[in-house]
């Protein structure tokens, strides 16, 4: 038999301990965020059955890109590709018993069988976040306004990203009264503006002739308006004029007074999942190497209704781990992090009892204390503090012993100081606060 490959599978990822603290870097800022608006965590099941994504997010998701198969029961099921249809059952289940608004947030992996490329898994990361029960556009400010916070609690400025922002129901008025589609029609013409920046003008322009059929030229030549169109102001005044317009001017004025500056409108963006009722954003990194959409979302009012319960407003948006990696990548902006172990217990010759006492008492005392129990020789104890990226070294010899004093040496700087015990407690414990 062939040895076994020891490659994860095709477009998942392996975590190794240093790619591990930049992905809990990054959910220890996520958790921070939501919870400083007030959202709280929730968990809910790996599976789900098929029927709860073929419902509501397209057919493409829950037939071609959904990992599903028939469980012992007969049931047919799937590894979750979303959260939002899950939180929405979650949210039928306690319709009546929730307090409104109900914001809730979770930080979970999903899986969706696409072609693997950068930034875009088979399994990902996401943060999930949801406000329920506000029907207001107060709702959209507020979750525009955490996707700001969240970049720039990473250290992002406001020209690093711009957050673009349109609304389903002007998606719907333009395609059905400025471009007169009928709803098949629509449907085809939203799903080629979604792909417009991934092919060629000429290509879009060619595939709306089809859609547009009779009347292809009129209707090219009011696709050429709105793309030209780069602010609210600029779009054809049968558009400009709608009712709908004045509800996306009221968000800007709202993101305006949460000093948000990176937010701008775009006619052109359409979010591809069908279950969106109303505002629709996506964040995009501007930066030249990484010059792509980071993550999106947007208002989905009908989703809860589908369970059975009264339907009930709800806003959300969903971060991914490994874009956002990469969006910290090309801005240097990800720090260096260490290890989560404080302190690696090097003893010197015969003390390995007085030095496992040691490591009790530290760990009692709240520091986490690696203590090196392989007997090798001093260079590769060094070796190995230095390559686990431990910042402190600790040697305990006869020396220490007697005298109650440690030898303590930072691992970067290699700057070496003698330290009681209390000392070097408070040392250790200094990088718990940063």
């Amino acid at each position: 038999m062939s040895a076994l490959s020891s490659q994860p599978y095709k477009g998942t990822r392996d975590y190794y301990p240093a790619d591990k603290r930049i992905q809990n870097y990054i959910f220890a800022t996520w958790r921070s965020v939501s919870e400083r608006f007030g959202y709280e965590e929730y968990g809910a099941p790996t599976l789900e059955p098929l029927e709860v994504y073929a419902a509501k997010s397209g057919q493409e998701l829950a037939n071609e890109q959904t990992y599903s198969f028939t469980d012992r029961g007969g049931r047919v099921v799937a590894i979750r590709p979303e959260m939002t249809p899950s939180v929405s059952r979650m949210v039928a289940a306690r319709r009546q018993e929730l307090p409104y608004p109900a914001r809730l947030y979770s930080i979970a992996n999903f899986m969706r069988y696409e072609r693997p490329q950068r930034g875009r898994e088979r399994e990902f990361w996401q943060l999930n976040v949801d406000i329920f029960g506000v029907d207001e556009i107060a709702a959209e400010a507020e979750i525009i306004t955490m996707a700001d916070n969240i970049l720039k609690s990473f250290g992002a400025q406001d020209q690093d990203f711009v957050i673009k922002i349109n609304n389903r129901k002007l998606i719907n008025f333009m395609m059905a009264q400025y471009l007169g589609l009928d709803s098949a029609g629509a449907q085809s013409m939203v799903k080629l503006f979604d792909r417009k920046d991934k092919i060629a003008e000429s290509d879009f322009i060619d595939q709306a002739r089809g859609i547009l059929a009779d009347d292809a030229d009129d209707g090219v030549d009011k696709i050429k308006l709105l793309l030209s169109a780069k602010t609210m102001a600029d779009l054809p005044a049968e558009i400009r004029n709608s009712s709908v317009v004045q509800e996306v001017q009221e968000l800007f004025t709202l993101l305006e007074r949460n000093d948000v500056k990176s937010a701008v409108f775009d006619i052109t963006l359409m979010r591809g999942l069908d279950y969106y009722t109303g505002t629709v954003f996506e964040v995009f990194d501007i930066h030249p190497d990484n010059n792509r959409s980071l993550f999106g979302g947007g208002r989905y009012d009908g989703l809860v209704g589908l369970f059975g319960a009264e339907p009930i407003s709800a806003v959300g948006m969903a971060p991914g781990g490994t874009m956002l990696e990469n969006f910290l990548q090309v801005h240097n902006l990800l720090p260096e992090l260490q290890s989560a172990t404080d302190v690696y217990i090097i003893p010197l010759g015969d003390n390995g009892k007085e030095a496992s006492k040691l490591a009790r008492d530290l760990r009692d005392a709240g520091i986490n204390a690696e203590l090196d129990i392989t007997n090798r020789k001093l260079d590769r104890q060094i070796k190995t503090a230095i390559k686990k990226n431990i910042p402190y070294m600790l040697f305990i010899g006869e020396n220490e012993v007697t005298t109650e004093f440690y030898t303590i040496k930072d691992t970067a700087s290699l700057n070496e100081q003698k330290l009681s015990f209390d000392d070097v407690v408070s040392l250790a414990s200094s990088r718990h606060s940063l």
